[in-house]
């Protein structure tokens, strides 16, 4: 499970959950655990409802039945963290409560903006983080502040990534504490409403997996999606790790 958080809203944490869900070739599970702004659902053009089974709807866009999206869910009896954990510990056991062998999905996280509670839970519960920011000053301080937050809690950082951007400036990694995995630029005037429909942006998200991610013999295979001709990042669940080292989190 690999948390997108952020401390400003805007910041970009929504389209990064969604475009590294559509980028990685593999099962994967977008979800939105801001209950009081969710936008991921909007984004991805699903309903706001979550589905009968609640185990997220087809990705309309992502060319694949792979991709699913769970929108926010604020009536869970145990509140977002339990969700998260129950996600958490059905994907380390293959997909199956009883632990049978299946195709488990890899979890992304869109987290809440801020620093409080709400924001905390998901960083906790998730095995890596990775911190989404645009370029500017106040942005990159509240991103670090969230970083901060993440390792208060034992959770690795596994990168930074900078969004409307098209480098890093000098100093960003220091502010953050982690390398910066990956810029991704604005959006072109025509794709403003869906940045990930753009194919620059597209690219820089596939571009990224390919940093956040690496198999367990330190190589990548990439893949064509047939149904839309875009190149994709394979990481087969049986054989991806996150990158995030030996500080390996396993609360």
């Amino acid at each position: 499970m690999l948390a997108i958080a952020g401390g400003k809203g805007g910041s970009g944490k929504t389209t990064t959950t969604l475009g590294l869900a559509r980028a990685v070739d593999a099962p994967t599970l977008a979800v939105d655990a801001d209950c009081d702004l969710p936008n991921l659902h909007a984004l991805a053009g699903v309903p706001r409802d979550l589905p009968p089974d609640r185990r997220g709807y087809p990705d309309p866009d992502a060319g694949s039945a792979e991709t699913r999206i769970l929108p926010a869910s604020p009536d869970a009896p145990d509140g977002v963290g339990g969700r998260l954990r129950r996600l958490r510990d059905r994907t380390r056991k293959g997909g199956h409560d009883d632990g049978r062998e299946a195709d488990a999905p890899l979890v992304l996280v869109d987290c809440p903006a801020g620093a409080g509670p709400d924001a905390t839970v998901p960083l906790r519960v998730a095995d890596a983080v990775l911190v989404v920011s645009t370029p500017c000053v106040a942005a990159l301080r509240d991103a670090a502040k969230t970083a901060a937050m993440a390792r208060a809690v034992g959770t690795p950082v596994v990168g930074g990534v900078l969004v409307r951007a098209r480098l890093a400036a000098p100093g960003v990694e220091d502010l953050l504490g982690c390398p910066v995995l990956g810029t991704v630029p604005a959006a072109a005037e025509a794709h403003a409403a869906d940045p990930l429909s753009d194919p620059a942006v597209a690219r820089a998200y596939d571009d990224l997996v390919e940093a956040v991610f690496a198999d367990a013999n330190g190589s990548q295979r990439r893949a064509t999606d047939q149904s839309t001709g875009r190149r994709r990042r394979r990481c087969p669940r049986s054989k991806t790790t996150l990158s995030i080292g030996d500080d390996a989190h396993s609360s």
